[in-house]
């Protein structure tokens, strides 16, 4: 094999197919959030607007934050200098890992490097736990999800998007005795749509399974101390295992789980994600910890942050643009095209100072390529007005062009 030409080969066909993912190079102003400097590949810098971050209300920036990891830094330097079980547990970590638990009404939670990780090892390691255990996972579950539940071995069962009657089905037709688990998400990151968290409960209490809730892009965002949409609907404790992040609404890195001490100390003790990786430096922790207490007092950001995805939805769906709308705080337009897409992406940003990423296939399936705009309570009047009127003007071009090649 010539390995440079099979390189070429498969870098060329994700440009070929208009889905080559290309980094934007930012440097994010504290204090000036969503303005960011663009470092631009011709060496010049440009100041823009940033509509994709998943710093959901700007506590990347918030001063009681930042003020808790300085002080980590000078109290304990930069890294945990080991794994949780060889030096690396800090009381920065046990801080975190008490907030987080008490976010949730749970009994102990425990912090990993990513929510991804969290996913991947946790779902991976119930196998073991659980011998024989059947994981039911719905189809659009996240890529982490995906990947512990393959990883893990062992028999799964995927019941369509939020379709609880096939979920039903599938559980009805195993053994009543082997453990199950039901893996889900509470907000769908792709279209904002939200999981069937009482519905499924009630399957999960019928047939005597645990229940796994992904709530990375809902906490901090939902319920009346900002632990999901669990907690929202009345719902967090008939959920087994909370997963979650601190590097979206929270503003900083990493994720975690929240369970009971047994479930906690099971996966602990068992998951070589866990295990073998280093803990999260003591600063980040602190940060993360910081902001956790904040927003369970702070309902002012939760509302302008969902005023201003009112707003902005409302004002696209009066141009006609094709808003995919399921009431959360997650605003796709619906492009269908990975070159279209990528196109008004790179226009937005060079001629209106206006970053949004474009998702293409494998992060949506092929034809539902989209724009996905995140509003923050930092995202003024202004900032919104700009973003219409250019979303306006391209998208008309973009009509007007695809009408004149298919003349």
């Amino acid at each position: 094999m010539t390995y440079d030409t099979a390189l070429d080969a498969a870098l060329n066909r994700l440009h070929q197919e208009g889905r080559y993912r290309t980094f934007i190079d930012i440097e994010r102003q504290r204090g000036r959030f969503p303005r960011a400097n663009w470092h631009r590949p011709d060496g010049t810098t440009q100041e823009i607007t940033v509509w994709c971050g998943n710093d959901y209300l700007g506590m990347g920036q918030h001063p009681e934050v930042l003020a808790a990891m300085h002080e980590a830094i000078e109290v304990s330097g930069a890294g945990s200098g080991g794994t949780r079980n060889i030096s690396g547990t800090t009381v920065y970590h046990k801080r975190l890992e008490a907030e987080l638990s008490d976010l949730h009404r749970k009994e102990a939670a425990l912090v990993f490097s990513s929510a991804y990780v969290a996913n991947d090892a946790t779902l991976s390691t119930l196998r073991a736990i659980f011998p024989g255990l059947i994981i039911y996972s719905d189809a659009l579950n996240h890529a982490s999800m995906i990947e512990g539940v393959r990883r893990g071995g062992g028999e799964k069962r995927i019941f369509r998007h939020n379709d609880v009657a096939h979920l039903r089905e599938l559980l009805a037709k195993d053994d009543p005795a082997a453990p199950k688990l039901i893996a889900f998400e509470s907000v769908y990151s792709m279209d904002g749509d939200f999981g069937p968290i009482a519905a499924i409960c009630d399957l999960a209490d019928e047939f005597n399974a645990l229940t796994y809730l992904d709530e990375v892009h809902a906490v901090g965002m939902y319920g009346p101390r900002g632990a999901g949409v669990a907690e929202r609907d009345g719902q967090m404790h008939r959920i087994d295992i909370i997963n979650a992040t601190l590097a979206k609404a929270y503003g900083v890195f990493g994720g975690y789980i929240a369970a009971t001490a047994k479930m906690v100390d099971a996966v602990r003790s068992y998951a070589p994600g866990f295990i073998f990786t280093t803990s999260l430096p003591p600063a980040v922790a602190a940060g993360g910890a910081a902001s956790v207490r904040i927003l369970k007092s702070a309902q002012h950001l939760r509302d302008a942050q969902q005023l201003n995805a009112k707003i902005l939805k409302m004002r696209l769906k009066g141009l006609g643009l094709p808003i995919i709308d399921h009431g959360s705080h997650i605003v796709p337009v619906h492009v269908g095209n990975p070159i279209h897409c990528k196109m008004m992406s790179d226009l937005l940003l060079e001629e209106h100072g206006i970053y949004v990423q474009p998702i293409n296939f494998p992060t949506v399936p092929r034809g539902t390529e989209r724009l996905r705009f995140t509003p923050s309570p930092v995202h003024d009047a202004g900032q919104i007005d700009r973003l219409v009127k250019a979303m306006d003007s391209l998208w008309r071009q973009c009509a007007l062009n695809r009408a004149q090649a298919s003349a």
